[in-house]
């Protein structure tokens, strides 16, 4: 958790002085392909600052109103993340068009093409970090977070390939074209986040999970002598919530079936290389089919 909050505060710092940077090498420049990647840096901020709002809120403890916690916002940071992106790859559409088509101006193309290069691989770094990071906590926001950064650092990338193109060509359209390039590609990682955060409000079930959890489940449950059916999971941004229906024969005491039952919530979490919450139903083996013959729903997905 303390690791999770000191990367975010350290997103939110780079990501204000990368804004101040960007936005300096425009007003110097008048370059659009610059104003571009600076109007991504204004839309970070913004995101950024939700995403630490949803960390803080994420890490909040259970209570009578929320049951479960409150580490869905998770989904709904990506989302809010991700339309904001696709807002400023519209916007950054929109300005180059409108400075081609009246004519560019523009000037010291050096110093602006050295400023966004510097921010490009602070920026690499920093999106990695995040990455790695959140990956390794299971926090989306993080994750997205990461994403959204590491796809800055290539857009800046590509608008100094462009910022280059135009200084040793002279031909300024360089610059506008590669905008527009530079604004499809922040759409498409828009609409990729605003995707998976729709998947996880949904309850996506995400097929490499399943597979890997049947697997897992396949060998806990040789070794404890039970069986088991109606699988379901979901994700909450941070964690996968597993539940699991046992099977034990009718003669079995309760006792010794919730002791197999406990064996297996404790055990499953460390075979899996994904953070689990694990809850089980125990059924008898001999009548379950009979109580459970309107159930439509048995197992895993494929």
């Amino acid at each position: 958790m303390a690791e999770s909050r000191y990367a975010m505060r350290w997103s939110l710092i780079v990501g204000f002085l990368m804004l101040i940077g960007k936005m300096g090498a425009y007003f110097y420049t008048g370059s659009p392909a610059i104003f571009s990647d600076a109007i991504e840096s204004v839309i970070h901020v913004i995101a950024v600052g939700f995403a630490a709002f949803s960390m803080q809120l994420s890490f909040r403890p259970t209570n009578s109103r929320h049951l479960y916690g409150y580490e869905r916002i998770a989904f709904m940071s990506a989302g809010f993340e991700g339309a904001l992106i696709i807002i400023a790859a519209v916007m950054i559409i929109y300005s180059a068009v409108e400075k081609w088509l009246s004519g560019l101006v523009i000037s010291n193309l050096g110093v602006g093409t050295l400023i966004v290069l510097a921010a490009s691989l602070v920026n690499a770094g920093l999106g990695w970090y995040l990455i790695r990071t959140g990956r390794r906590h299971g926090s989306i926001i993080l994750e997205a977070n990461g994403k959204h950064v590491l796809t800055d650092s290539w857009t800046s990338f590509g608008v100094v390939g462009g910022l280059c193109l135009v200084l040793l060509t002279g031909w300024k359209p360089f610059d506008p074209i590669l905008a527009i390039a530079v604004a499809l590609n922040i759409l498409w990682s828009g609409g990729h986040l605003v995707w998976r955060a729709a998947t996880g409000l949904l309850d996506y079930a995400d097929p490499e999970k399943g597979k890997q959890l049947r697997e897992k489940l396949d060998q806990l449950c040789g070794e404890l002598e039970v069986q088991y059916h109606g699988v379901r999971f979901r994700e909450t941004g941070q964690r996968t919530i597993v539940t699991v229906d046992l099977l034990f024969p009718y003669e079995m005491q309760v006792g010794e079936a919730h002791r197999r039952a406990t064996l297996l919530e404790e055990r499953l979490p460390e075979l899996l290389d994904f953070q689990v919450e694990v809850s089980t139903h125990l059924e008898s083996m001999e009548d379950h089919a009979k109580v459970h013959k309107h159930e439509h729903y048995t197992g895993l997905p494929s």
